[in-house]
């Protein structure tokens, strides 16, 4: 006697954010952090998916109107009239203009990507990227420990670009893969390119080698409207200063983690910086 086969099951998210099982398959395909959908065959998910960068990320929904009740918004690859329209219709929300919602008032940064005099004057105080050190390199490769696809990013200076070349060398050594190698200068009219550009492939993970002007202010445009994380981002000695925070906000930098020049690392924590000794490093 044949047994009937059992219908399978799918997860689909619903209006409200949650998974449930559902007997027909999604329509739209999504990225949970990223908070944006698009079609099943759209060309930028299908070659983060190949990489297995986007998998953990991955939401389904059975169409439209339950992803944007969701919070999702369209992809601008796959669905660029749908896009247009989401854009047009949030003229308040524009996040070269718009300042952190959930900050306290005496915390929030400037309108991103502008930096008020008194930022400026912080930024000023920062030292410049130091020459980077085979310990720092070792301490930053440990952090990344688990990712398999990388976007590495810096500034122009001399010390961040070597910084950056020799994390993408050691690397690719291990043979591990570089999804894309991102610069950025210290002063731009928008910063949305580079913004763009960092998270363009849905990388596990961002090194990050940069001088902090450029660093503060795409850090702003890096936090609204794409899918960075800076828990899973990786930077050099100079990143780890808690007047970053005090410039972008606490909350765009929280759980940013990084090497020091002697092989320790140390992680932003609601806008305080916690450092674990070279010994202790885990």
């Amino acid at each position: 006697m044949t047994r009937p086969r059992r219908a399978r099951t799918y997860t689909l998210t619903g209006p409200d954010g949650q998974p449930y099982p559902s007997t027909a398959p999604g329509a739209l395909g999504g990225h949970r952090r990223g908070r944006r959908y698009g079609r099943l065959d759209c060309p930028s998910a299908l070659r983060a998916l190949a990489r297995g960068g986007y998998v953990r990320e991955r939401v389904f929904f059975a169409d439209e109107a339950t992803a944007v009740a969701a919070g999702h918004r369209p992809c601008a690859r796959c669905l660029p009239r749908e896009y247009a329209q989401w854009k047009a219709s949030r003229p308040n929300r524009d996040p070269e203009t718009m300042q952190l919602p959930h900050l306290p008032a005496d915390e929030a940064p400037a309108p991103s990507p502008l930096l008020t005099p008194g930022h400026l004057a912080v930024l000023e105080q920062l030292p410049a990227p130091a020459a980077h050190t085979t310990a720092e390199v070792t301490a930053l490769l440990g952090l990344l420990d688990g990712a398999r696809v990388v976007t590495v990013g810096h500034s122009r200076d001399a010390a961040s670009r070597e910084a950056a070349a020799a994390v993408a060398a050691a690397w690719r050594a291990a043979g591990r893969e570089i999804a894309a190698v991102v610069d950025w200068p210290e002063e731009a009219a928008s910063w949305l390119r580079p913004a763009r550009r960092l998270t363009a492939d849905a990388p596990d993970a961002w090194a990050v080698a940069a001088a902090p002007r450029g660093w503060a202010q795409l850090v702003r445009r890096l936090r609204h409207g794409t899918g960075w994380d800076p828990a899973r981002t990786v930077g050099f000695a100079t990143l780890g200063d808690p007047r970053i925070a005090a410039v972008t906000g606490a909350a765009a930098v929280q759980g940013l983690r990084g090497a020091a020049p002697d092989g320790g690392v140390w992680r932003f924590d609601r806008g305080w910086v916690v450092r674990t000794a070279a010994g202790d490093a885990r």
